[in-house]
C-alpha cells in the first residue's frame, strides 16, 4: 500500500502553525483538533514539526514562561517526511528508525498530508483482517 492510498482514505487536511505561533496557541490547536502534533509552516514551506512531547519536555526545563514563547524555539527542524509514492512499509521503517510518530507528506515540496503512527497501525490491522477473511473463505470453500 502506498501513502497516497492512506491519504485518500483519511484525507489530506493538516493542522499547521507558523514559527511565531505561541506555545499556548499551539496547545489550544492540538486540543481543538484532538491531535498530537502540528506541522510548522514558514514562508518557504515546512519549517518544522512540534508535538505534545516537545511541549512537555520544554515545560519541564523552562517552566510556565514557555507558554508565551514562539513554537520556533521548541520545534524539531530536521523533519522526517515522505511522499505519496512511498510505501507504508517504508514509512514504518522510517518512523521506527527516527523514533517519530508523525510524518508530513510532501508532494513536490508541497504539504499534501500527514501520517501518524496510528494511521499506520490502523492500516496494518485492516490488512490483517482482510487476510484473515480471505484465508477463512479459502478454507471454507476449498
Amino acid at each position: 500500500m502506498r501513502i497516497a492510498d492512506l491519504i485518500r482514505s483519511k484525507g489530506s487536511a493538516v493542522a499547521t502553525v507558523t514559527p511565531q505561533t505561541t506555545v499556548a496557541e499551539l496547545l489550544a490547536g492540538l486540543s481543538e483538533h484532538n491531535i498530537g502534533a502540528m506541522v510548522v509552516l514558514g514562508p518557504d514551506g515546512v519549517a518544522g514539526i512540534v508535538s505534545e512531547r516537545d511541549v512537555v519536555r520544554r515545560l519541564h526545563e523552562r517552566g510556565a514562561a514557555l507558554l508565551g514563547q514562539p513554537v520556533a524555539e521548541i520545534m524539531t527542524t530536521v523533519v522526517a517526511t515522505c511522499t505519496p509514492r512511498d510505501s507504508v512499509d517504508d514509512l514504518s521503517v522510517l518512523m521506527t528508525q527516527r523514533r517519530v510518530r508523525h510524518v508530513p507528506v510532501l508532494d513536490d515540496g508541497r504539504l499534501a498530508g500527514i501520517i501518524s503512527i496510528g494511521d499506520v497501525v490502523k492500516t496494518r490491522m485492516e490488512e490483517l483482517e482482510t487476510s484473515q477473511q480471505q484465508l477463512q473463505a479459502y478454507i471454507a470453500h476449498g
